[in-house]
């Protein structure tokens, strides 16, 4: 069986999205997995256990295109895309996202079974149009993975433990255990990761939010707080304005998903976009996510 997940973007919800990769490999040890995602979120699926293939797209490059060699590279990109897609033979491909663009391409796999949410469900109801089999989430699943994951239940697919593999850079964990060395870190000590880093202002969490987070996690659970942000150091300036509690300090000028191989199970991710990430989360700060979570 060839099955293909359609979850494209961003960070965040691609690394909320990896339990399904391994419930379906589970449940389905000789399934041929694809991941079709955006180009830069691809680095989080680098090596991926579950995955057979990667299959990285550019809408946000497509979108942009406006002179005529563009559109001439963006539609030669589609047509490869179609290509490929129709030549992998897909028995099932399933929409993580919700979204028109999502929809389109998980039409374009030709899979006979398309699994998507019920439109009551999707972030954009015509993506419904695009699928046809459709799942309401029950209640019960009230985090984000929860809702991934009972799409692959048409499938006989139930997920025994909810797993988060991460790629892993040797060079990437070398310049993390020196940062964290430098700071008075320990590899076992318990961490915490701000990432101040949406990129529309409407999507990032209040200051006051984190400032409170960050001094309940540090009153009752006891980890260091460090802010990861990369290239967006101006967005530190203003949590350090802010005088945010616990903030140990800003990360090494890396990519998040650098920081996020070298940290890997170590870390409680919070995004500035407001929902919970749980990398293997330890059972100390798992309070955290009550805390930080709106139903994301």
């Amino acid at each position: 069986m060839n099955i293909a997940l359609v979850k494209l973007s961003s960070i965040g919800d691609v690394v909320h999205a990896l339990p399904v990769a391994a419930a379906l490999h589970a449940a389905l040890p000789q399934a041929r997995l694809a991941w079709i995602v955006e180009r830069r979120e691809a680095a989080v699926l680098r090596g991926h256990p579950s995955l057979s293939e990667i299959v990285p797209v550019d809408t946000r490059g497509w979108r942009r295109a406006r002179t005529p060699l563009a559109v001439a590279e963006t539609t030669g990109a589609l047509v490869a895309l179609g290509r490929h897609l129709r030549a992998s033979r897909f028995d099932v491909a399933i929409d993580l996202q919700g979204l028109v663009k999502s929809g389109v391409i998980t039409a374009a796999t030709g899979a006979p079974l398309r699994i998507g949410f019920s439109a009551a469900h999707c972030r954009e109801g015509l993506n419904a149009l695009f699928t046809n089999q459709r799942v309401a989430p029950p209640p019960v699943a009230r985090h984000v993975v929860d809702r991934y994951l009972s799409l692959v239940e048409p499938l006989g697919a139930r997920a025994r433990a909810v797993e988060f593999a991460l790629p892993t850079d040797e060079a990437a964990d070398t310049r993390i255990g020196e940062f964290l060395m430098r700071v008075g870190l320990k590899p076992r000590d318990r961490l915490v990761v701000l990432n101040p880093g949406a990129g529309r202002p409407d999507k990032r969490w209040p200051i006051e939010c984190f400032r409170s987070l960050a001094r309940r996690l540090a009153d009752e659970a006891g980890p260091a707080v460090f802010s990861a942000v990369g290239r967006l150091q101006p967005l530190l300036a203003r949590y350090e304005a802010a005088a945010l509690p616990a903030l140990r300090a800003a990360a090494p000028d890396a990519p998040l998903t650098a920081v996020v191989e070298a940290l890997g199970p170590r870390v409680v991710e919070l995004p500035d976009e407001g929902p919970f990430l749980n990398v293997n989360t330890p059972a100390d700060v798992a309070a955290a996510a009550q805390f930080l979570s709106r139903g994301s």
